[in-house]
């Protein structure tokens, strides 16, 4: 966090950028952790709150499209010009489009919030082939709250976040845990509707 919290003081915006971007794409960099400490220097005035808002969920977006953009035609082209991927995975894209189809879009949107689901939704969702202004209505909502959320985490935790910098871990946990318990709820309702209505 001390290696994470210096990169952000020397390359700013850049940096924010940058890192949510890549952390989209992959689960090596700590996304939650680089926006709590950018809304610590949003309280300690050291970046701006609207600007720092923008570039997040610009990175945020940049790479979760990019990781669509890798699903759709990377995988998607691979399994379709490779026999054996043909074989073995060509039998699962049609799965994976008709669960997108039924309620796998709002992953996109709450999938942000649960580390792990958020690097492989938007390539599944690629994969699936659902349509760019489909993934783009969901993911990118999902992109501005989720920045929103933890760029005001961090601004609460103030100018002493060195002191409760062992509570991060579980603030990310509660928040990952209460959204998830949200989004099932959710789904388990308009379950119940759908089977209401048939």
């Amino acid at each position: 966090m001390h290696h994470v919290d210096q990169f952000l003081a020397t390359y700013g915006y850049f940096a924010v950028f940058g890192l949510l971007m890549l952390g989209i794409v992959g689960p090596l960099i700590p996304d939650e952790t680089i926006l709590i400490l950018a809304g610590i220097a949003i309280h300690n005035r050291q970046m701006h709150p609207l600007l720092t808002f923008v570039v997040a969920t610009a990175g945020s977006m940049c790479g979760i499209t990019l990781s669509y953009t890798l699903g759709r035609t990377g995988i998607v082209y691979a399994v379709r010009h490779i026999p054996i991927l043909e074989r073995h995975v060509g039998k699962y894209l049609p799965r994976a489009h008709k669960w997108f189809e039924r309620f796998g879009k709002w992953s996109l949107f709450f999938g942000y919030f649960i580390a792990g689901i958020r690097h492989f939704t938007a390539l599944v969702a690629g994969t699936s082939e659902l349509p760019l202004s489909e993934f783009a209505l969901f993911a990118y909502p999902g992109a501005a709250v989720w920045a929103a959320c933890f760029l005001t985490i961090g601004y609460y935790l103030g100018a002493g976040w060195e002191n409760k910098a062992h509570d991060i871990d579980r603030i990310i946990l509660i928040g990952a845990a209460l959204v998830a318990i949200t989004a099932l709820v959710w789904w388990r309702v308009k379950k119940k509707q759908e089977n209401k209505s048939q």
